[in-house]
């Protein structure tokens, strides 16, 4: 079973702790859709589970606009509700200025790092994503381990949690187990039933 790969720098809000069932809620600051529709999602599901042994976490990332998705503007965002980015314009195209509701749960920012501090780790993780790369014949394995190497190598900047697991893009969440097994994984516009029936059916 794939395992998550939790990095983070710094916490900004609240305590997470791991439990049995896991949440984790990835998204950027300058992302209209993030804050739309999946941060209130978030808010919602957290106060249904969140007493139920199910443990919350939301990692703000950057893979883009490194100028925007920053962990100075998620920390104004966390103490004073502030909006930046396609999402300022977005809340204010609303008549709205700054978050129009609360966010409850723990929030950490992803750890960046301009260059990895071991390339080799990070290529044998992202390569072993897929299931069946032990059974490759060596060739093949060589042939992807320079592709990823040549991908780490391309980016401006490496946001370990968000790069380490190739998610899609954000808004992104994953449910995991107290062994950081990935029980299931979601991208993009989610139904609050979806994710509800998910972890119900392991309650």
């Amino acid at each position: 079973m794939k395992k998550l790969e939790l990095h983070f720098e710094k916490t900004l809000q609240g305590d997470f702790k791991i439990k049995d069932l896991n949440l984790l809620l990835v998204f950027q600051v300058n992302c209209p859709g993030c804050f739309s529709y999946a941060l209130p999602l978030f808010n919602e599901l957290y106060h249904q589970f969140h007493k139920e042994d199910v443990s919350f976490l939301a990692l703000s990332t950057a893979f883009e606009d490194y100028d925007k998705n920053t962990i100075a503007h998620t920390t104004h965002l966390v103490n004073d509700g502030a909006l930046v980015g396609e999402t300022k314009k977005m809340m204010l195209q609303q008549g709205i200025e700054t978050l129009p509701y609360s966010l409850d749960f723990p929030i950490v920012m992803d750890k960046i790092e301009e260059t990895l501090s071991d390339i080799n780790v990070a290529i044998e993780t992202i390569c072993n994503i897929n299931p069946s790369y032990a059974l490759w014949p060596d060739f093949e394995k060589v042939a992807l381990q320079k592709r990823v190497a040549h991908y780490l190598r391309s980016l401006d900047k490496i946001a370990l949690t968000f790069t380490l697991n190739q998610l899609r893009g954000t808004p992104s969440f994953v449910l995991f187990n107290n062994s950081y097994e990935i029980i299931a994984e979601w991208f993009g516009h989610i139904t609050y039933k979806e994710i509800a029936d998910k972890i119900t059916s392991f309650n």
